[in-house]
């Protein structure tokens, strides 16, 4: 569970989909899970091998508003189904009920046959989660998944998150710009600025000291209307009002 920390224009969402492949890199290799992605700018005959292996969570959910919640789960699992199922849509009783099992484990089964389009923006994020979840990404990929989230569906969006890396032992990469998150969610920490690495390690170790001599003035980005993030239960159980399977 590592946090991808840094003021806006710091290179965060660049990084992240530098990952997959969605933007090229101007030079270098890309290597993800210890294959290459792209090379020199240019994505590898097998990226899409190594792009089933990581869901993406975008600040802006991206599902299809007019759908059902599950078949935007479902689509998660397109890219094991044959090309006629992927074109129609075809899902078996087993794969939905897998998206049910899906969405049971971030709290919102009950909203499975509801236009994607009338939840609220937390119950869209933990939708997303869902679809990585049939996908069995073995990472998941976050940009700034709480930036457009009040306060209380930013922290059941991180418990979700916090879940998924302990008892699925799925591995999450998520970019923040509230330092408080990343020190309460995430034990390792890599900051970025200008593009650049400028401090991996603990994220204990984020004092407003270490972060206005990373950021100057940028610093109160990260601190500054920071909700207070409540410690986890015990051994991270979820707080009550989100049920996880």
């Amino acid at each position: 569970m590592v946090a991808l920390l840094g003021a806006s224009g710091s290179g965060k969402s660049t990084l992240l989909r530098l990952l997959p492949g969605f933007m090229a890199a101007d030079e270098g290799t890309v290597k993800v899970l210890g294959r290459t992605v792209q090379e020199n700018g240019r994505l590898v005959g097998n990226a899409r091998v190594v792009r089933r292996e990581l869901g993406f969570v975008f600040q802006q959910f991206n599902l299809v508003s007019r759908l059902p919640v599950i078949i935007n789960v479902l689509v998660g699992l397109l890219h094991r189904a044959a090309w006629w199922r992927r074109m129609l849509m075809l899902f078996t009783v087993g794969e939905r009920q897998l998206a049910l099992e899906a969405m049971a484990s971030v709290g919102i089964e009950q909203t499975a046959w509801q236009r994607a389009g009338t939840l609220s923006g937390g119950q869209q994020q933990r939708a997303a989660l869902a679809r990585c979840l049939v996908q069995k990404a073995r990472i998941i990929l976050a940009d700034e998944p709480i930036a457009s989230l009040d306060p209380e569906s930013s922290r059941k969006v991180m418990e979700v998150l916090t879940h998924l890396n302990r008892a699925r032992g799925c591995t999450v990469l998520v970019s923040l710009h509230q330092v408080d998150f990343a020190i309460r969610y995430c034990p390792r920490t890599i900051a970025l600025n200008a593009g650049r690495v400028v401090y991996d390690g603990p994220s204990s170790a984020l004092t407003p000291a270490l972060l206005a001599q990373l950021y100057g003035a940028n610093a109160s980005q990260l601190v500054e209307n920071s909700p207070a993030v409540p410690p986890l239960m015990r051994d991270g159980a979820i707080p009550s009002g989100l049920v996880l399977a």
